[in-house]
């Protein structure tokens, strides 16, 4: 029912295939540059230049050095053995590890020219690397998820590996620079998702098999809106950075913006005279749980058009919507 667009993989062996990608079919390039759920880890320093150099679009990167994750999650296996707490999982993937993999990635697209996007800023100390400037005076730009601007290291005594993530959710002095960084400056560009619907079995399992990410599409935009409903971030921010900007980075045609001759891609909101506890909703996602289960709403989406067509309105779905293949106008 959605609108869609592909990221293409990196891995160590497909970088011919990668330098002879057509700019017009692919969203972007999207390389690990930390381990991270599955098995696409880029790190080889002659891999990483070549990609960096020869890449023919926008290039996303996942950055954590994993060399440093490995070495602090042996430090808490001895510790801890099979079941390391979830509250240290921002001690094994913790700001260092994130800062010295985005440090390099910027690096390398200062050397290169590349045009970067650093994906799931999760500290206060990366916001250094990204330029307070407007979007199209950049070649380097960053995105922030709704899960570091909403929990932090607090919530892992409740919800434990339900919000395990990649990169982690870390304090709440990292979470409130984010949202200022967001509010109030042009160092982050993007509000994502990175909606990955691990199984309820899957997330209960020990530390080291529970799978890393959070179901979120569902609940994305009222948990924005709670930002907005306390002032911490502009309604106007919020629909630039989930929706103007993504559309400029990634050179959507006729998407968007609410414009003559653009497709009808809406959201309409409405408040809510009482907060609506997300547990007395029903859930949609089919991995069916949500780590905002016990978060209240102010707002909740009453219509979604999708390219035109009624996709919901009023708690129903109209299974008749069926989303596009969005133009990549490069």
């Amino acid at each position: 029912m959605a609108n869609y667009a592909f990221h293409f993989g990196v891995s160590s062996a497909n970088l011919d295939i990668v330098e002879q990608l057509n700019p017009k079919l692919i969203s972007g390039v999207k390389v690990f540059m930390g381990a991270s759920t599955g098995n696409m880890l880029v790190d080889d320093p002659q891999v990483l230049e070549r990609l960096f150099a020869n890449v023919p679009t926008i290039l996303l990167t996942h950055c954590e050095y994993t060399p440093r994750i490995k070495e602090r999650e042996k430090l808490y296996f001895e510790k801890y053995g099979a079941n390391i707490p979830a509250h240290m999982h921002p001690k094994i993937r913790d700001k260092q590890a994130c800062f010295e993999s985005s440090r390099l990635a910027v690096s390398l697209a200062e050397k290169y020219g590349t045009q970067l996007h650093v994906l799931h800023i999760s500290t206060a100390k990366e916001l250094c690397l990204f330029k307070d400037l407007p979007l199209n005076l950049k070649h380097i730009s960053a995105e922030v998820c709704i899960h570091h601007l909403t929990f932090d290291e607090s919530d892992y005594a409740a919800l434990s590996h339900l919000i395990k993530c990649n990169p982690a959710i870390k304090t709440q002095q990292d979470k409130d620079a984010l949202i200022t960084a967001i509010a109030q400056t042009n160092r982050l560009d993007i509000i994502g998702t990175d909606h990955a619907p691990h199984t309820w079995e899957e997330k209960l399992q020990s530390y080291l098999k529970a799978p890393s990410g959070l179901p979120l599409v569902q609940h994305a935009v009222p948990a924005l809106m709670e930002l907005v409903a306390d002032k911490k971030i502009s309604i106007e921010t919020m629909v630039k950075k989930t929706s103007h900007q993504v559309t400029d980075l990634f050179k959507l045609k006729d998407r968007g913006y609410i414009r003559e001759g653009y497709w009808a891609d809406l959201v309409l909101l409405k408040e809510n005279k009482e907060a609506i506890t997300v547990k007395d909703q029903k859930n949609y996602m089919r991995c069916n749980w949500t780590p905002f289960q016990n978060k209240s709403f102010r707002y909740e989406v009453d219509t979604t058009i999708v390219s035109g067509q009624l996709a919901w309105h009023q708690n129903q779905l109209f299974l008749s919507c069926r989303g596009k293949a969005l133009d990549i106008d490069r």
